[in-house]
């Protein structure tokens, strides 16, 4: 079966006074349909840039300088900028790592997702307000109503990311792009958002990529596992393999602050 995504020797540079940063430096991997990858690896190692990559959100002085994308068998580096509109948001959501500088702080809730919506689905303006409030229903926030009508700034982390989350789901991607989606969260929430993550995955079956630095939220989240490091990917399996039998010694270090932490 042809894998939803699939990424082939993609290069991601960015040119500078100083020289050429190979920030993601020949990748190769894919993604099945309803298929939970995650990709791990410290701060500046091409984790974001890959994802923004996959969305063509790389502007200059960045630049995608050579590989293939395929989404759905179609490569998106040879699709039309106004093909790519129709498909972020839509088809391929992403959930950013820091809710409060991703929503706007002028908006309420319910109408940046309303926006979303509207960019994507041709409702009426009532229907378009109801699938606001199943979608904040969706990730477990009550009185949806009440949050819509709220700014960023009137609830809490957790609650906001909820709302990212919300966001993301409104048009039923087939691929969900979750980038850090526990940064500056305390630990009890991260937890519920990653279970809140898992669940959603598994009950609207789309595909999931995972971003994070932490191998132990990986372990709780996703199958398949990319290591990379550099811009490369230095070491890829199953969680189960990483886990009990990590070749590369980048790899044993990540999981070493696993144990100790």
């Amino acid at each position: 079966m042809e894998p939803l995504l699939s990424i082939e020797n993609l290069k991601t540079h960015f040119f500078t006074s100083q020289g050429v940063v190979k920030a993601i430096d020949g990748i190769s991997f894919s993604v099945p349909r309803g298929g939970r990858v995650g990709i791990v690896g410290e701060s500046g190692c091409g984790k974001s840039m890959t994802a923004l990559s996959i969305l063509r959100l790389i502007y200059p002085p960045g630049k995608i300088v050579d590989g293939k994308i395929f989404f759905e068998g179609k490569d998106l580096l040879l699709s039309s900028e106004n093909e790519m509109r129709k498909i972020r948001g839509a088809r391929i959501a992403m959930v950013f790592q820091e809710a409060m500088t991703s929503l706007n702080p002028v908006f309420t809730i319910g109408n940046q997702i309303e926006e979303s919506v509207s960019l994507h689905q041709n409702l009426q303006k009532k229907d378009r307000w109801n699938k606001v409030l199943e979608s904040l229903s969706l990730v477990g926030i009550p009185d949806p109503e009440r949050v819509a009508r709220s700014y960023p700034h009137e609830l809490s982390g957790g609650m906001r990311q909820r709302a990212m989350i919300a966001m993301a789901l409104s048009c039923e991607p087939d691929l969900l792009i979750a980038d850090e989606p526990t940064t500056a969260l305390d630990v009890t929430i991260q937890a519920q958002v990653l279970e809140l993550l898992k669940e959603l995955q598994k009950k609207l079956g789309m595909a999931l990529i995972l971003i994070t630095h932490d191998l132990g939220v990986i372990a709780e989240t996703v199958d398949e596992v990319l290591v990379m490091y550099a811009g490369k990917i230095v070491e890829q399996g199953s969680v189960r393999d990483i886990f009990k039998k990590p070749k590369h010694t980048y790899t044993q270090k990540l999981l070493s602050l696993v144990t100790y932490e």
